[in-house]
């Protein structure tokens, strides 16, 4: 995530002529912490695998070959369900028929589990007032919530949300999701930070790159079928990274979930959750009254 919506970090410009030939342009604010929106925060079922190249392209020379395509895709929206619009998303998981969402803000930071039908929330917990609550990921019985700026990451137990133990990290946190064997961060920069998932131990780093440019401003993020999905700050878009090697495999555009009117008072495109049984994504914001279940369709 990152901070608010006139309270934030960094500013991303995706396009595919755009990010052929400029890359990326980021701007540098920081947060208000008034409880303003955070669009100035940082506070975002197809096979992501590139085409393969022709025979031409495999056997000419390297220098010469080109660049595997990105996978330009769009959301079909599904299904929509309410959201509570005090929920300043940071974090979004989906387990067993429920939702789990860290929403964020000093002194209004929150974990909860809210159900999926109806928008409810059917039990929270109240971070410090003195933290700013980022991304959430669940490890086993554990669930990991990143702060901002403090440095922290919590851990709770999942069938009680009592607060267990609390890991130190250098830097901001802003998303973070488990892939079954790491715990994967995003800071609002290009960089992917592995974790060991008991120790909050840093086991690698991964530059993420779009068209051979540096892709900034990785929000929140989901781990699915081995690839890393991200928000982009402050863009309607998410990427489906390899974690690999760090490539962004396939831009998602999902503009228009929202209608006109219905951003007021909103933040920007935050929250991704996966249900595996279904293949469907769940996709909200910050401040929104709608979660979306959606697919990702090609354009």
């Amino acid at each position: 995530m990152g901070p608010v919506s006139s309270s934030g970090s960094a500013f991303l410009i995706i396009g595919a002529s755009v990010a052929a030939a400029a890359g990326y342009v980021a701007l540098n604010r920081l947060p208000n912490e008034d409880g303003n929106a955070r669009s100035a925060e940082r506070g975002t079922a197809a096979d992501n695998t590139a085409p393969e190249q022709s025979s031409n392209e495999r056997t000419g020379p390297p220098a010469r070959r080109r660049k595997r395509e990105v996978e330009r895709l769009r959301v079909r929206v599904i299904r929509r369900y309410p959201h509570a619009t005090d929920a300043f998303t940071q974090g979004l998981l989906f387990e067993q028929g429920k939702l789990l969402e860290s929403t964020g803000l000093r002194a209004q930071s929150t974990l909860r589990e809210v159900e999926l039908a109806s928008g409810n929330v059917l039990r929270r917990t109240a971070v410090p007032d003195n933290l700013f609550a980022e991304g959430l990921a669940q490890v086993g019985g554990d669930l990991i919530q990143l702060t901002w700026q403090d440095e922290q990451a919590l851990v709770y137990d999942r069938a009680t949300f009592q607060l267990k133990k609390r890991h130190r990290y250098e830097g901001e946190g802003w998303g973070l999701c488990y892939d079954g064997k790491d715990l994967v961060m995003s800071d609002g920069t290009d960089q992917l930070t592995f974790r060991d998932p008991d120790s909050f131990a840093v086991r690698r780093r991964v530059s993420v790159t779009l068209e051979g440019q540096p892709a900034r401003d990785l929000n929140e993020l989901e781990c699915v079928r081995g690839r890393v999905y991200a928000n982009i700050w402050q863009r309607e878009d998410i990427v489906a990274i390899d974690p690999q090697t760090g490539i962004v495999r396939a831009v998602i555009d999902a503009r228009g979930l929202l209608k006109p009117e219905q951003r007021h008072h909103t933040d920007v495109l935050n929250g991704i959750a996966y249900d595996p049984k279904t293949k469907h994504f769940f996709l909200t914001g910050k401040l929104w009254p709608t979660l979306f279940e959606v697919e990702f369709v090609p354009e």
